[in-house]
């Protein structure tokens, strides 16, 4: 195992650079998510550390040892691809043991490791068939197989589940963070998937134009966005953001108006807002703050009138689809509650007080987010 460090890198295509002087480090068993919308730079970088692109300037170090000039097959790397790169005229067995056939391993020691991978994956029934006599998921476990038997000292995962369906997605994200749990082995994993980041990563780097906009945990992440894209990227329905005006009737007394609505905050983030009375923020609401008013948990509520336009059924929870005036919502509800709910209904809404968020509409960065956990407000 070792630890990754990337030190101001930088990589450009022509004149256009797609990473922009990088710096991140990723502890020594550390699983660490890239995620980012197509574009922002996040495979770029995983070939960097893969040795497959060579940075126009920084540092690429892996261990203790500066690998800019150090061939792929050197930087005892594994890496899975998302198209599975089998040899469809090998067998399962073959095929996970390729790279060590390649190094001339004993054949016991082949049989071992290759034994021991499949098992971890569940293809001990599968070793003797060939690629094509095998499903989506099972070929990604092969893949995954043969990354292992090398025992490298990082993993590279470049978006190995975006093949799949949502089914075996869930299936093999599973396998995956099982896996990792087993072997503790460093991962660098990139998807532009935020379900798969929040789900299996211990950080999440989220990327956009070529930088690391935002470097935390899954939860602070989600709780504690620093800026607009962050807070509407993580998170599955995305968060809402309506504009909204300041106003202070007293010392311990702030409101938000939205639409011709007043929110009336209370004193709670009067120093944060001291500066921004007669100004506009953008409110930042989760579809799950949005509580309908039998549901209520506390009292730190505020209403929201709303019109419903479209109700959409997902099992147990429901998403509706509202407008507040003109600026559109989601609600995230529980579906038996809204059962008799139809698009052109009116419906006031409960805001979380201890769940919102606060954003410059210039900026776009965070100026403060409640803290459900204490119920008071600060970045």
């Amino acid at each position: 195992m070792a630890d990754v460090l990337l030190r101001d890198v930088v990589k450009r295509y022509g004149p256009v650079e797609v990473v922009k002087q990088l710096s991140l480090s990723i502890a020594d068993g550390e699983f660490l998510v890239l995620v980012g919308s197509s574009g922002c730079g996040k495979s770029t970088t995983l070939r960097m550390v893969a040795g497959l692109e060579h940075p126009d300037a920084g540092d690429v170090v892996i261990g203790d040892r500066r690998v800019n000039d150090v061939a792929p097959k050197d930087r005892d790397i594994a890496m899975v691809f998302q198209n599975y790169a089998l040899y469809p005229h090998l067998s399962v067995y073959d095929n996970i043991g390729f790279s060590l056939s390649l190094r001339k391993a004993p054949r016991a020691e082949v049989q071992q490791r290759v034994t021991r991978a499949a098992d971890m994956l569940g293809l001990g029934a599968l070793l003797q068939r060939k690629p094509k006599e095998l499903s989506g998921g099972q070929r990604q476990r092969v893949a995954l197989a043969r990354a292992l038997v090398r025992e490298p000292q990082v993993f590279l995962m470049d978006e190995p589940l975006s093949n799949l369906d949502a089914q075996l997605r869930g299936q093999t994200r599973t396998e995956i963070k099982r896996l990792h749990q087993q072997i503790r082995t460093t991962v660098i994993y990139v998807t532009h998937d935020q379900v798969e980041a929040m789900t299996m990563g211990d950080r999440i780097a989220v990327m956009r134009g070529g930088v690391i906009v935002q470097l935390d945990t899954p939860k602070q992440i989600y709780r504690k966005p620093n800026c607009v894209f962050v807070a509407g990227f993580i998170g599955s329905p995305s968060m809402n953001f309506l504009s909204a005006g300041v106003s202070k009737r007293d010392e311990a007394n702030w409101t938000l108006t939205v639409e011709g609505q007043s929110i009336a905050l209370g004193m709670h983030p009067a120093g944060v807002l001291a500066d921004w009375a007669g100004d506009r923020v953008l409110l930042g609401i989760r579809p799950e703050s949005l509580i309908l008013p039998d549901r209520r948990r506390h009292d730190r509520v505020a209403e929201l009138r709303t019109g419903v336009e479209v109700v959409e059924p997902a099992g147990s929870r429901t998403y509706l689809h509202l407008k507040v005036g003109t600026q559109p919502v989601i609600a995230e509800v529980e579906t038996l509650a809204v059962s008799s709910l139809v698009s052109g209904d009116q419906l006031t809404l409960l805001i979380d007080l201890d769940e919102l968020h606060l954003f410059d509409p210039a900026s776009e960065g965070a100026i403060y987010h409640a803290d459900p956990t204490t119920a008071c407000l600060g970045v």
